[in-house]
C-alpha cells in the first residue's frame, strides 16, 4: 500500500519546509479575484467561477473552494 500524503500536510510541508508564506499567498490570491469578486457581489451570485491565467477558481458563499485546470485557456 501506498502512503498517501493529505492535503493539510502538504500545505504544511510547503509552509514549514518549503519556507512559502502561505498567508501571504492566500492574501496574493484573495486580491487577485477581488474585481471578479465585487462584481459578482453587484449582481448577487453566491457560486461562480472565476477564470484567469488557465485556471478556473470556484467560489462559493466568498470562499474558494477548489482551483482546476480550464485546459481551454
Amino acid at each position: 500500500m501506498t502512503l498517501r500524503i493529505s492535503d493539510h500536510a502538504l500545505v504544511r510541508f510547503i509552509e514549514r519546509a518549503g519556507g512559502h508564506d502561505v498567508e501571504r499567498l492566500r492574501s496574493t490570491i484573495a486580491t487577485s479575484l477581488g474585481r471578479a469578486k465585487r462584481t459578482a457581489d453587484m449582481v448577487g451570485q453566491a457560486e461562480y467561477e472565476i477564470r484567469a491565467d488557465g485556471l478556473i477558481y470556484c467560489v462559493k458563499n466568498n470562499v474558494v473552494t477548489t482551483i482546476l485546470f480550464s485546459g481551454g485557456d
